[in-house]
């Protein structure tokens, strides 16, 4: 939306699909190997982890092009994060749910109070958080800063429109500003939790808009939510045949609870395949997405921290009928393309989506 209002904005977030450079971008153009390369040498000596390397980067580009305004994700909870360096204009903070416990919190409300870290005193605000316990932590997060916090979901109102594998229809009525706003937009995103994220959106840009950045108004917002894309986040591939293929890079519970949401209207079952991380929820992401498919691949996804696919077939809901173990995720992908379902659907893993997203190329040529 910044972009498409003309202001030169920097995009820094994690992890990565397929290239480290996707993780830092300036109106939507990511970085090239030379310019990281050329960045990264400045610092290195200085022995800075993998994710300070590339904060410390990003941070470095984004102030020698000039940019105008940064949309910097956190990498792992806030307040002790790399990117809490910089000092936001507005913050935001989406849904909580329990993840990464071992280092913020084994509590809804304590990991709240983790994200909370990026608040600043009498700066803005903006948080889709429904659930009170974690509402209260960052309640008193922001009265102790003097924040100027925010509770989206009371701020707007969603009417879901029509959709199809290309996208949906939202429209939107804000009240954070007087008089009220209402949106008729298109976005390329698929499932009812990216239209909890696009209102969010809207509200940040009416934040901003009101804050020092004019031209972000309502043809800014209208055409940045349709030009808006997110690789692997219930990305839909149209196979030959009127097929679909669908990633996404759901890693967790409320990942899998969000991806179910989006299978359960679809009418029919789906084939999947799957791999996680061995931190992960990988029984509950299971039990959540069980019933939507009629088959079962269980695959490595490429990283470390893999978790053995041969050691969830236990996890599976006894339920489902068909499960294969392919170690290999490049050949578990050549099964999953030969059972010819209407819908297929990999997830998992950022790493796995990744992966297979690029393998896809190889195997298929996309309608």
């Amino acid at each position: 939306m910044a972009t498409e209002a003309g202001y030169r904005t920097g995009h820094y977030t994690s992890p990565h699909l397929q290239a480290v450079e996707e993780r830092l971008s300036i109106d939507g153009r990511p970085i090239s190997p030379a310019r990281l390369g050329d960045l990264l040498a400045r610092f290195v000596d200085l022995e800075p982890t993998y994710f300070e390397a590339l904060t410390v980067a990003a941070f470095l580009w984004f102030a020698e092009e000039e940019i105008d305004l940064a949309v910097i994700e956190v990498g792992l909870g806030g307040r002790l994060d790399a990117t809490n360096l910089c000092e936001p204009i507005l913050s935001l903070i989406t849904s909580i749910s329990l993840e990464h416990q071992e280092f913020l919190g084994d509590t809804l409300a304590a990991i709240a109070k983790e994200k909370a870290g990026v608040f600043r005193p009498g700066r803005p605000a903006l948080v889709w958080i429904e659930e009170e316990e974690p509402a209260g932590a960052v309640r008193s997060v922001a009265a102790a800063l003097g924040t100027d916090l925010h509770f989206a979901a009371g701020l707007v109102r969603i009417e879901p429109g029509e959709t199809d594998w290309k996208g949906q229809r939202v429209h939107l009525t804000t009240a954070l500003t007087t008089p009220a706003h209402s949106y008729d937009l298109r976005i390329a995103l698929l499932g009812a939790h990216q239209q909890r994220n696009l209102a969010l959106a809207v509200l940040a840009a009416e934040t901003l808009a009101a804050g020092g950045f004019p031209r972000l108004d309502a043809d800014a917002i209208v055409r940045g939510a349709a030009a808006c894309r997110w690789p692997g986040r219930l990305e839909a591939v149209e196979l030959p045949g009127g097929r679909h293929l669908l990633f996404d890079a759901a890693h967790n519970a409320e990942g899998a609870a969000a991806l179910a949401g989006f299978l359960a209207p679809l009418g029919r079952p789906v084939d999947l395949l799957f791999g996680v991380l061995t931190d992960k929820a990988a029984g509950e992401m299971l039990g959540l997405l069980a019933p939507y498919a009629r088959s079962l691949i269980l695959t490595t996804p490429p990283s470390p921290r893999a978790q053995d696919p041969a050691a969830l077939v236990p996890l599976v809901p006894p339920s489902l009928p068909s499960i294969v173990v392919e170690p290999d995720p490049e050949r578990a992908l050549d099964r999953l393309l030969a059972l010819e379902g209407e819908v297929a659907v990999v997830c998992g893993s950022i790493y796995l989506v990744g992966a297979l997203s690029g393998a896809l190329r190889t195997r298929v040529s996309p309608a």
